[in-house]
């Protein structure tokens, strides 16, 4: 049997609202839903395995800004492994998430500046730990995608070797929100370039993206986050894990 590849749900919060973005912008927010937990439960009843979180306020703001949110979804589903990414920027924010029932933290922006953060959290909690890449022409956007940091993606990725990482999420900037697909190359070639899983961020769109995903399975690729797609309702969640699963079988 080829890898296993997973499709993760994605609840972005923006003012306590489920939201997506166009390209990361703040001003192009799309709110699908004013209730958190009863949009878990919708993946959870479509048979979600696992839930993608972003603090987007945290993220401009460098701290946590809806971790109500996030912990109530934990306390909701505590069988539901939940990833939030968005302002996690200090040991202390670490901490408060992992004790509050998060099963993964993203770092992004502090990866970038602070690389030894990302390493001793890593310590801290083992296996907890995944690191955030938003790229924009390969190159990494930190503060909530606002600023160019001119480093390499997969030079910061490579960078994580060894370190106890549990995975990468690498989002291509100019594809996420935009319903116009994922970008398949650029994904493929950092999963091929480092030891650490990569999961898919920012364009599935259609039924051919599931079918690009299950066909890169084995190129390190873990997983694939899904947004818009399943909210405007493009894509069904349980019958493309169902697609995947019977092409990886």
């Amino acid at each position: 049997m080829s890898q296993a590849l997973q499709l993760i749900p994605a609840i972005d919060l923006k003012e306590g609202q489920c939201v997506r973005l166009r390209q990361g912008r703040m001003d192009d927010a799309s709110v699908f839903s004013e209730d958190v937990i009863a949009t878990a439960q919708r993946w959870v009843d479509a048979g979600a395995t696992r839930l993608h979180m972003v603090d987007l306020d945290g993220a401009f703001a460098g701290e946590p800004m809806n971790a109500r949110a996030v912990e109530a979804v934990c306390k909701a589903f505590p069988a539901l492994p939940v990833q939030i990414g968005g302002g996690i920027r200090t040991d202390s924010i670490a901490e408060q998430y992992i004790d509050a029932g998060v099963s993964f933290i993203i770092i992004g922006t502090q990866a970038v500046t602070e690389p030894e953060f990302v390493k001793r959290l890593c310590s801290r909690f083992p296996g907890q730990v995944m690191v955030g890449l938003d790229a924009r022409d390969g190159q990494v956007a930190v503060n909530g995608w606002a600023e160019a940091s001119g480093i390499d993606a997969t030079a910061l990725a490579s960078s994580f070797e060894g370190a106890g990482v549990s995975g990468i999420v690498y989002t291509d900037i100019s594809r996420d929100g935009m319903m116009q697909g994922f970008n398949s190359e650029a994904t493929v070639a950092l999963a091929q370039s480092i030891t650490i899983p990569v999961y898919a961020s920012g364009g599935v769109s259609s039924y051919a993206d599931i079918d690009r995903l299950a066909a890169i399975a084995s190129t390190g690729v873990a997983g694939a986050i899904v947004g818009r797609a399943l909210y405007e309702g493009a894509i069904d969640l349980a019958d493309a894990q169902q697609r995947i699963d019977k092409q990886l079988s």
